[in-house]
């Protein structure tokens, strides 16, 4: 019989038979290959949904929280310091945040030429500095504004200016305004000028600045100083957009109804 033997098929123990319960080791590796595919699934959902998270977060676009207007008014010697005082009115009317700064001659000048105190004046700015502050967040480009007045300029002040020499505040906060190309708006009061002064008006232009004489507007044929103060301010805040609504602006030629002045 056992020559017939050789001739019957061979069967590995390895191959598995109907009926027969599988080996230990058979179902740890059945369960481990279980438990890799279930841990590859949960990689592969966790992946899905950051890059759904990080999908869905670049649709949606970052809006900026609106802010205030914010401008800075600096203050010199020059005569004509109304015009300084009627712009923070204007500004305090409309609600824009205002940084001012004073020279220690726009103090003297504030106290002859007018009646305000001191520190009305600065009560009229949301913030006022000292102008040998160089610290302050106005001398950064980093902090946002959208517009310095030089209100009134002396021709010292300008001269700072022109030539870059940041030695205070208030020529600081200028040459940061020209750099980050904001508004300058430089309110110069001087006459006779010279060439010099006018060179150093050139060279603000030049630069990104504007010279802004104070030239009364007689078309607006005011009754008072305080029309003319009125409509210089308006004019000036035209130039950072904002309209103060509290001036006469030209209109054409009209003929006027009565005269103002017999």
């Amino acid at each position: 019989m056992n020559k017939w033997l050789q001739f019957l098929p061979t069967v590995s123990h390895a191959q598995k038979r109907p009926g027969r319960a599988p080996s230990l080791n058979e179902g740890a590796n059945d369960y481990s290959e279980k438990e890799g595919s279930q841990s590859n699934s949960s990689k592969i959902d966790e992946q899905t949904t950051n890059s759904a998270s990080e999908r869905t977060a670049e649709a949606i676009p970052v809006t900026p929280r609106p802010r205030r207007k914010r401008v800075i008014v600096a203050m010199t010697g020059a005569t004509g310091a109304i015009l300084g005082i009627r712009l923070l009115e204007q500004l305090r009317q409309l609600d824009v945040e205002t940084h001012l700064v004073m020279s220690k001659w726009a103090e003297a000048t504030i106290t002859y030429e007018t009646d305000f105190k001191i520190p009305q004046v600065r009560a009229l700015a949301t913030k006022a500095y000292s102008s040998q502050d160089v610290s302050a967040p106005i001398s950064s480009g980093s902090f946002r504004i959208d517009g310095m007045f030089v209100v009134p300029c002396s021709m010292k002040t300008l001269s700072s200016i022109a030539s870059g020499y940041g030695d205070d505040l208030i020529s600081r906060a200028c040459d940061v305004t020209l750099k980050e190309r904001r508004r300058l708006i430089v309110v110069a009061r001087e006459t006779p000028l010279t060439g010099i002064h006018l060179e150093n008006m050139l060279r603000v232009t030049n630069n990104g600045g504007i010279i802004f004489p104070p030239v009364p507007a007689f078309y607006i044929r005011p009754s008072s100083v305080d029309d003319l103060v009125n409509q210089s301010v308006g004019r000036m805040l035209d130039l950072i957009g904002i309209d103060a609504g509290n001036f006469e602006r030209w209109d054409g030629f009209r003929k006027p109804t009565h005269s103002k002045h017999m």
